[in-house]
């Protein structure tokens, strides 16, 4: 196995831990059809309620196998849908975090951009060098880099192939925050199992509205977010939470 699942039970979090080490976990098929695998199995798992996808302390993804896809036809790529597995990871309505080590390039970026938000190591290391191999990202490096970062600085990765460091991608928007390289998985651990703690339900609504936002305009994003609003009162955990606040004790969801 090329990716394997580390399962918190008390918390409800999973890790997903790409396992290439020689190839700098390289995106070959098999990663990604296994890694798409298990996302969709976490999905369906009641049990988990937040996934971690994390590499190595040297490289998160360094991008796509080159040797694998170097003669790789037009046609091939298009009828075997080139890492259309991944797709399972975007479109996720568990919260997905992303725990960068090392290099996350070309596919590897675009790996950690599919997850909710990127949470990095002090040595990590972002780009997409695709044009340096006469071609362009293929996997959201034009579009979802733009949403996270601009126009302008979006354009100068992708025309110059350049490598950014965590200080570069956090104050661009890439990155939420970065922590100590070493203590990279703690960290991310602790964000997801206080995101763990709380209605899963009223999670996945507020990961659907800030997608919303992402991907509309103002005014529509303002609409769907109040019907979403106005929906949660018919919750019980809506209930619970604000039961709990007032009698100023810890509220116990239950994901309904």
């Amino acid at each position: 196995m090329e990716s394997e699942k580390a399962f918190f039970k008390d918390s409800g979090v999973a890790i997903i831990t790409l396992n290439r080490p020689k190839a700098l976990n390289a995106l070959c098929k098999q990663l990604v059809q296994e890694l798409g695998q298990v996302v969709s199995l976490c999905e369906k798992d009641p049990s988990v309620r937040v996934m971690i996808i994390t590499g190595s302390q040297k490289a998160f993804a360094a991008g796509a196998d080159i040797k694998e896809m170097s003669t790789m036809t037009a046609m091939q790529v298009y009828n075997e849908n080139l890492f259309g597995e991944l797709d399972a990871v975007s479109k996720a309505r568990k919260p997905v975090i992303a725990a960068v080590n090392g290099f996350a390039l070309g596919g590897g970026c675009e790996l950690a951009m599919m997850c909710d938000f990127i949470v990095a190591g002090e040595n990590a290391k972002f780009g997409q060098p695709e044009i340096k191999l006469g071609t362009i990202p293929g996997i959201g490096g034009t579009q979802r880099l733009t949403k996270a970062i601009g126009k302008a600085k979006a354009m100068e990765w992708n025309l110059t192939g350049d490598l950014h460091d965590a200080v570069e991608a956090e104050k661009a928007g890439l990155v939420s925050r970065i922590v100590k390289t070493e203590q990279l998985l703690e960290e991310t651990l602790k964000i997801a199992e206080k995101i763990a703690s709380y209605s899963q339900p009223i999670a996945a609504l507020a990961k659907e509205c800030v997608n919303k936002a992402h991907e509309t305009g103002l005014q529509e994003g303002l609409v769907f977010e109040r019907r979403v609003f106005m929906s949660t009162f018919a919750s019980k955990d809506q209930k619970e939470g604000m039961s709990a606040f007032a009698e100023k004790r810890t509220p116990k969801f239950v994901d309904e």
